[in-house]
């Protein structure tokens, strides 16, 4: 979209961002399905996983940052990718590259509560990509990832459509 520095230009798009805000034309939410930034990224949905790729992990072994370029939206909130490869994975089977409990803290889930999953503390565990607060709490979950992973999975059905301040 090319806006020009008209003041109609500038009245159109002062009458599409009240509209949005105002819920006239409201982008796909994550609501608190999904760890995300404030705000909206430049694709019109907020930013998940801190803008790293989620697929860096799977394919190149560890975290790495997307591009503004690169992006899909995907259950209300923009993924960021470091390749064209990655992001094609990506579309192909999101579920399989999305972190578990939206990016919010895995051990915190476990325990009932949606913390800020750091997207450097991370553990791959059967295949699926675990995020958690800190250092103190990744290890706490590393202790006994399984157990932690049980407890957070029956926990996940009660609170993912809970706000987090309201846990």
């Amino acid at each position: 979209m090319t806006l020009s520095r008209s003041p109609l230009s500038k009245l159109a798009l002062a009458a599409l961002v009240s509209a949005t805000l105002a819920g006239g034309i409201a982008p796909a939410e994550a609501a608190d399905e999904v760890n995300v930034v404030p705000g909206l990224s430049i694709a019109g949905a907020p930013l998940a996983l801190h803008g790293y790729d989620p697929v860096a992990y799977f394919a190149d072994g560890g975290p790495r940052r997307g591009s503004d370029s690169l992006v899909h939206i995907h259950d209300g909130a923009a993924y960021r990718f470091a390749s064209q490869a990655n992001l094609d994975r990506f579309k192909q089977a999101p579920d399989r590259y999305a972190p578990q409990y939206g990016g919010f803290c895995a051990y915190g889930v476990s325990v009932g509560k949606k913390f800020d999953g750091d997207p450097t503390l991370w553990k791959i565990d059967d295949g699926k990509l675990y995020l958690n607060l800190n250092e103190e709490i990744y290890e706490t979950f590393l202790k006994d990832v399984d157990g932690n992973v049980e407890k957070a999975d029956r926990n996940w059905d009660d609170i993912e459509h809970v706000a987090a301040g309201d846990l």
